[in-house]
């Protein structure tokens, strides 16, 4: 892994805009710049002090390519942790790429993807799940996503892993202690502290770990599948939310044969639309594949919509609901959506009450899709469903799949050593259970890591990031 060339990448999206950022990040990131710019105070940039701007011109020979700014930013309190220029110039993509090219001539190599994240973690300015939290922050779209990232990049879940992984340490410690004294018989680690501290360490590490399936939920967007039997509404439901027409509607039953997902944003909150197949008995086979892909698309939603037609006879309606909502896990949230209520007859009131004591769902809405008229209730129920799911303020939550794949690992390890305490194994074996524990909290920060694991996650990262 070379960390010592100099590199330079556009730091900015691809295309046209009023402004573009160059970044060079290595030794001779300030002897580089120097080539290709003249300031306009006449002062070089390696006279120039960390942390300020200077105004001038990138040239190439007597050319003058465009005028720009340049700040300097001195090892190690760059965001690398190396010297740093930041060449911030107009943003046609003609210049940008002159700019670079003219880098890469005098000296300079191309970045690859993650680099200046990747050198950063190198030199220490950020531990490994700070470094990922870099690219969940780029990659944010919601409030919420934006909000669990930032909380990641200051190092919310690092300081937790740090202390467990502490935790365990000591307990290593006095294992091994135990055997250098071997031949002496000596019990340093008495068994029942040691299996209570080891509970306490598990009980902190689960609960850590079960946060993910919210987290990741907020991070990506929670999932939101729309079903109902055909022409019930889900299409002209997901237009309606969408604020476009996305989807085909028909009043030929089984229109829709694929899923069709979107995603809106509410509350601050990321949700991903689902619409999907209706639900019935067909011959037809493409419309069988359809249905089936519906099936496991609403069993891994974290929230469904149930549409049934207001205009269905009571008895009717709620063995249709009710036959639908045994199928779902109890995780999962369920709203009624009692749709078309503009085309059917007054909607009874006893129809939302025995919906709702039957506990079949979470929330009966009267809606039509066609009007709109019960969507603002909807979108409020959304809402809430996505609000009970965000962390408290200050509390560490995981969005990474690595992490909780690690951290779930890392249980594994401290099983097996309260297992080995009830069998009365030795403190060696004791220790190897311990070590594993260790290794898998330590591949998270980037304690323990390797380059294949590096590679695998900067590889995901913006060139220029």
């Amino acid at each position: 892994m070379d960390t010592n060339s100099t590199i330079a990448a556009i730091s900015t999206p691809a295309g046209m805009g009023a402004l573009a950022v160059i970044r060079l990040s290595g030794p001779q990131a300030t002897s580089i710049a120097d080539k290709v710019f003249r300031a306009k105070s006449g002062q070089s940039l390696e006279q120039q002090p960390h942390s300020t701007v200077r105004y001038g011109a990138i040239v190439d020979d007597q050319r003058e390519v465009d005028e720009v700014m340049v700040s300097v930013f001195r090892a190690p309190r760059s965001f690398t942790g190396q010297n740093m220029v930041e060449i911030a110039c107009h943003g046609s993509p003609v210049i940008q790429r002159q700019i670079v090219q003219l880098l890469i001539r005098h000296g300079a190599k191309p970045a690859a993807p993650g680099e200046f994240t990747l050198r950063a973690f190198v030199h220490g300015r950020l531990d490994l799940a700070q470094a990922e939290a870099v690219a969940d922050l780029i990659a944010s779209s919601s409030e919420a996503a934006r909000r669990m990232a930032m909380q990641q990049l200051r190092g919310g879940v690092s300081s937790l892993l740090s202390q467990l992984r502490q935790k365990l340490v000591h307990l290593m410690a006095m294992l091994e202690l135990e055997l250098d004294f071997s031949e002496e018989d000596v019990e340093f680690a008495n068994r029942d502290e040691l299996r209570q501290l080891l509970l306490d360490v598990r009980t902190e590490a689960a609960r850590l770990a079960g946060t993910f399936e919210a987290g990741n939920a907020l991070k990506e967007g929670i999932a939101v599948a729309i079903a109902g039997r055909p022409n019930a509404g889900k299409s002209t439901l997901l237009n309606r939310l969408l604020r476009e027409e996305r989807a085909l509607v028909s009043d030929i039953p089984g229109t829709t044969r694929d899923s069709i997902e979107e995603q809106i944003s509410l509350g601050g909150m990321a949700f991903r639309l689902i619409d999907t197949a209706g639900l019935r008995q067909t011959t037809d086979s493409v419309e069988r594949m359809g249905i089936a892909r519906a099936q496991e698309r609403i069993a891994r939603a974290a929230v469904v919509l149930y549409l049934v037609d207001a205009a269905t006879p009571l008895p009717d309606m709620l063995d249709e609901v009710e036959t639908f909502a045994k199928q779902l896990e109890s995780g999962q949230r369920l709203l009624v959506l009692m749709s078309k209520i503009d085309c059917a007859p007054p909607t009874s009131e006893t129809a939302v009450k025995q919906l709702m004591d039957r506990n079949i769902c979470q929330q009966v809405i009267l809606l039509s899709a066609q009007s709109g008229e019960g969507c603002d209730a909807l979108e409020d129920a959304l809402i809430a469903i996505g609000s009970s799911l965000l962390p408290e303020e200050g509390s560490v939550v995981l969005t990474n799949a690595r992490h909780e794949h690690a951290l779930r690992a890392a249980i594994d390890g401290i099983d097996g050593a309260l297992n080995g305490i009830e069998q009365g194994l030795t403190a060696d074996l004791l220790a190897v259970e311990l070590r594993y524990a260790l290794e898998h909290i330590g591949s998270i920060t980037g304690e323990i890591t390797t380059d294949e694991v590096l590679g695998d996650i900067f590889a995901n990262f913006c060139i220029g990031k």
